[in-house]
């Protein structure tokens, strides 16, 4: 059974950061895709980044440069470090894994290229 837990979210001020956490247990995919995405109020669930088990990450257009995603194997942890935050990107930051053998970041970003979610962590960001 395929667990996953965000941690991390909190209220931050227009230009902080924040480090968001998602454990994850029981996936056996090969190859995954392990990304984060968010829904903020009143739209619809988007993708926001994530890595693959090759390695290649992947960024919606809107967080280049400011958001970085990682995952220590080791811990079996996803991490997507969030900076120079804007209002904007106010949600509730979910992360996900699938199977995945796509080279696409549209359809890595996709979320409903995902069956296993974690219930979600929420940032504000005020300005």
């Amino acid at each position: 059974q395929v667990q996953l837990m965000e941690s991390g979210g909190t209220s931050v001020q227009a230009g902080g950061s924040l480090r968001l956490s998602c454990a994850a247990s029981g996936y056996t995919y090969t190859p995954y895709c392990m990304g984060w995405f968010r829904r903020a109020p009143g739209k619809e669930r988007e993708g926001v980044a994530g890595i693959g088990s090759d390695g290649k990450t992947y960024y919606a257009d809107s967080v280049k440069g400011r958001f970085t995603v990682s995952i220590d194997k080791a811990k079996n942890t996803l991490y997507l470090q969030m900076n120079n935050l804007k209002p904007e990107d106010t949600g509730t930051y979910y992360c996900a894994v699938d199977l995945c053998y796509s080279d696409y970041d549209d359809l890595r970003l996709t979320p409903s290229n995902y069956n296993d979610w974690g219930q979600g962590t929420q940032v504000t960001v005020s300005s």
